[in-house]
């Protein structure tokens, strides 16, 4: 008898819920879809799915940054930090990486920061203040991964800067060169000019 007591009440309980629910969509007053959750945990998983769906119809998922696509691959290697790493990609934060991977990007990047000078004395000092902080991270016992970025030796790559900034010269040459080939009716001569053409 006990039983059927607790189910009668419990049947009661939901259906007042249910009803309580209907008349929360129907309305479009933001505060009753705001209500504090029921107390009983079976009542609020329906009060949860209730809120996600007027959330829904009030539009409140769309245009999310990820919406339409695929979720952004992960390694299946475990790794705790990849949150951080993902949030400085995204974000584009510089200068907090750890010496070990901040000298690993800057050497990646090295050669296309040295194209970008004009002289071989600032090639000179940039490379040998990277090779500074390199021996310098090696010698610091902070933690983190190990620095594995090998140093730069200074004559080789001035050697490469010269050769690479040669290569530029011969391309643009080349490119001007066949411009001017491509293009040879617009040259005024003496039969193109202005003055003697009729019309």
């Amino acid at each position: 008898m006990a039983d059927d007591e607790q189910r009668a009440e419990a049947l009661r309980r939901a259906t007042e819920y249910r009803a309580g629910a209907d008349r929360v969509e129907a309305t479009d007053d933001v505060e009753q879809h705001r209500a504090a959750p029921p107390r009983r945990p079976e009542d609020h998983a329906l009060w949860v799915d209730q809120q996600v769906r007027a959330a829904i119809e009030r539009g409140e998922f769309d245009d999310l940054p990820l919406q339409g696509k695929p979720l952004p691959h992960r390694s299946t290697t475990h790794d705790p930090d990849w949150w951080v790493k993902q949030l400085i990609e995204r974000e584009q934060i510089t200068g907090i990486l750890p010496p070990a991977l901040g000298l690993r990007r800057e050497d990646a990047e090295l050669d296309d920061l040295l194209d970008t000078t004009g002289s071989e004395e600032r090639v000179r000092e940039i490379v040998e203040d990277f090779n500074r902080r390199v021996v310098e991270a090696r010698r610091q016992l902070q933690g983190g991964p190990p620095v594995i970025t090998p140093t730069r030796e200074v004559e080789v790559t001035v050697a490469a800067w010269h050769e690479r900034r040669r290569l530029r010269a011969a391309e643009h040459a080349e490119r001007a060169r066949a411009s001017l080939r491509a293009e040879p009716s617009r040259r005024p001569g003496w039969f193109g000019s202005r003055w003697f053409r009729r019309g």
